[in-house]
């Protein structure tokens, strides 16, 4: 399922910097998308290394009327001062000035496969690829505006990027957060997941479509982070994504409004 890992697994999250001791001293208060793990400000590395689980309830596939509850591991970890992993993949500082911090990254697109629905049945499977990108952030305060790039190696051989904003906030043992964002993809991208061939159509009766790049998809995510103590944390997250463009109107989509909801329990060491 493409949008777990590349959105609804997108664990793109940055947050207003702790030192080492605040991450230690107590009490802690920070916290763990895309994606869906969404475009959250608050990353977990943050606090060096975190493991835990979860659950999320969330679309079958990126366009599905039809919900289903799935387990999430989850691993974290800052490794020096410039090496991030997460479960979207790895990310390198490569500069950072004046608030401003430039990034390379690899990571995965999961694919879809057409089993995930009877709705997909015919359609075929999209195969899982590899994802290197970038991202330039600027933070000012608790705020941090980002615009990121993504290719997919393999699978539906995409381009997307996305615009956001994110911005978090602490109280006490809590860590309140928010984000908006914008993604765009090319033909590859919204072809492969959108798009219905002439075959395809034979197969599953769904209508011949050519989806074109183009605007894709809004999203909106907020989380609630709460340290229950020095090293447990608790953190539940909720999105709202838009379909919208040649995306909204793929026979493909069931629904362009894409609800989510994650639960997840972390353990610092």
């Amino acid at each position: 399922m493409a949008f777990v890992a590349a959105t609804s697994i997108a664990v793109e999250t940055r947050a207003a910097d702790l030192d080492e001791h605040d991450a230690v001293a107590a009490p802690p208060t920070e916290g763990f998308d895309n994606g869906r793990f969404g475009g959250i400000r608050q990353k977990l590395h943050d606090w060096n290394v975190v493991v835990g689980a979860g659950v999320m309830y969330a679309p079958k596939f990126e366009g599905s009327d039809e919900f289903e509850v799935r387990p999430i591991p989850v691993i974290s970890a800052r490794i020096g001062d410039r090496v991030s992993i997460d479960p979207t993949g790895l990310a390198v500082d490569l500069l950072r000035s004046n608030g401003f911090t430039l990034s390379v990254k690899g990571g995965y697109e999961m694919g879809r496969s057409e089993d995930d629905s009877d709705h997909l049945r015919g359609l075929g499977d999209v195969d899982a690829g590899g994802v290197i990108g970038g991202k330039l952030s600027y933070e000012f305060g608790p705020a941090e505006l980002y615009a990121s790039i993504d290719k997919t190696i393999g699978g539906s051989d995409g381009l997307t990027g996305k615009i956001g904003a994110n911005v978090s906030q602490r109280y006490d043992r809590f860590i309140l957060s928010a984000g908006a964002s914008a993604t765009i993809a090319d033909d590859n991208h919204m072809e492969s997941y959108f798009g219905v061939t002439s075959e395809q159509s034979a197969r599953s009766g769904l209508s011949e479509y050519e989806a074109g790049a183009g605007l894709k998809r809004f999203d909106i995510e907020a989380s609630v982070t709460y340290m229950a103590t020095e090293n447990w944390l608790i953190r539940g997250q909720a999105e709202v994504g838009f379909l919208t463009g040649d995306a909204a109107d793929s026979p493909i989509v069931e629904d362009d409004v894409q609800p989510s909801a994650m639960l997840m329990i972390g353990y610092k060491f």
